[in-house]
């Protein structure tokens, strides 16, 4: 039986054995000429930022290679540790798949080769995700996506509304406006969003796996989730909320016809907003998300990824250097801000360079304010080594709950995924508690 991820540091001796050959790669072992690294990566024009670093660093020259997007970018990497060759030295990975790549000896351990600062400029449930809550850490935190809500408050304000702070608010807008014309709605609960949902699930309190020695738990079907689940499902089951995913052309159409007033969303949302409904900027407002206690408001994370080294380079410690600049300098974040789009994971560098309001937000100059707000409070969540079982699992049985329309149907649904996903764990050789 294939042994379960433990809490802490899971460096192998493979992994000790890749540092200690980086430390000497240029020490005498034969080779000549810079230190040549590979990263498999899918944002946008990450290039023009290696671009900086080869200019500055002509002993380590780092190569893009560019990749398809997330999933596509780790099903490769398990296939080539799998085979034993073919991985890069360093790989851009979401936050939800380090636990499945860590599992799968695919990451190494760079604690030793990262300074006892790098973590200071990250908020702590940020590093825990790269940490896995324990000593080691497998990657360097370069985006996330603090959750927050957009709303269009010149149609809030022509029915006398205002923008919800809690979400007992939300319930009662969302049905204050659905009254007054019934063609529109504040929002939709996507059945196909399983990250979004999580991110809820999150600022509600829940983790959904957590680690006990060398056993796996599974806490979906608890209260925390339960909750969310149970206030969605009695909005959609009243009618006052939509209940068509996000991302189809049809929501997309609401965002432009005003009969989608609102998106509970990430930080990133502006850059979809201005795709999708560009003649409306300027009638959203960007807000935090509500909050369950208003005296001690919490959030979600939906996105965001980091970069990791795998157990496959001939050189972790360089590869090491190159992911601490690319994600902690300045000057590195910026051209990243500028070039990628991203929300930086480092707390003091985005407030450093984000100085100006998205072009989508130019009327709204506190944008970043409340985005760093939306960051701060953001709870601390587990993931686990089957995620993708348990997010299919969300679009199955949500899309079943969302056609249901009763609150019920999206508590059950919860369980169905509770159910699931241990029958995944168990399957595939872990010890689940």
């Amino acid at each position: 039986m294939r042994s379960s991820l433990r809490m802490g540091a899971i460096a192998t001796a493979a992994t000790a054995a890749l540092l200690l050959a980086g430390c000497s790669a240029d020490a005498g072992g034969g080779e000549s000429g810079p230190v040549e690294l590979t990263y498999w990566a899918w944002a946008p024009n990450l290039e023009q930022v290696v671009e900086i670093w080869n200019e500055k660093n002509p002993d380590i020259q780092v190569t893009v290679n560019k990749q398809d997007g997330g999933d596509p970018a780790i099903t490769k990497l398990l296939t080539a540790i799998k085979a034993g060759s073919g991985a890069p030295d360093m790989i851009q990975a979401e936050y939800q798949k380090l636990p499945t790549l860590v599992s799968a000896d695919a990451l190494a351990d760079i604690s030793d080769a990262l300074d006892s600062d790098v973590a200071e400029g990250f908020p702590s449930a940020v590093w825990d995700s790269v940490t896995l809550g324990g000593d080691a850490v497998y990657a360097v935190p370069q985006d996330t996506g603090p959750m927050m809500a957009y709303y269009r408050t010149d149609i809030l304000d022509q029915y006398g509304l205002s923008i919800p702070t809690t979400w007992d608010e939300y319930a009662e807008t969302a049905r204050a406006l659905h009254a007054a014309d019934p063609s529109k709605y504040l929002g939709t609960f996507s059945a196909n969003d399983a990250g979004w949902f999580a991110g809820l699930a999150q600022q509600a309190g829940a983790s959904w796996w957590s680690i006990d020695g060398d056993a796996w738990g599974v806490g979906i079907d608890e209260e925390p989730t339960q909750k969310v689940a149970e206030y969605w499902g009695e909005l959609v089951e009243e009618g006052v909320i939509d209940n068509k995913p996000m991302y189809t052309p049809e929501w997309n159409a609401g965002l432009n016809d005003g009969t989608q007033v609102g998106w509970v969303s990430s930080v990133w949302g502006p850059g979809v907003l201005n795709g999708n409904a560009a003649d409306t900027a300027g009638l959203w407002t960007a807000a935090t998300i509500p909050a369950w206690d208003a005296s001690e408001p919490t959030n979600g994370n939906w996105g965001g990824s980091s970069t990791a080294v795998t157990t496959q380079s001939k050189h972790p410690e360089q590869a090491a250097e190159f992911i601490t600049w690319l994600n902690t300098d300045p000057e590195a974040i910026a051209a990243l801000i500028e070039t990628s789009g991203i929300y930086p994971a480092d707390s003091e560098a985005a407030a450093a360079a984000l100085t100006e309001p998205p072009a989508f937000f130019s009327g709204q100059a506190d944008f970043y304010d409340i985005a760093a707000e939306a960051a701060s409070a953001v709870q601390p969540f587990t993931y686990g080594p089957n995620v993708n079982v348990a997010y299919s699992a969300y679009n199955d049985e949500f899309a079943k709950a969302a056609e249901a329309k009763t609150a019920d149907a999206f508590t059950k649904a919860v369980a169905e995924m509770q159910s699931i996903t241990i029958d995944d764990l168990t399957k595939s050789g872990f010890t689940v508690k």
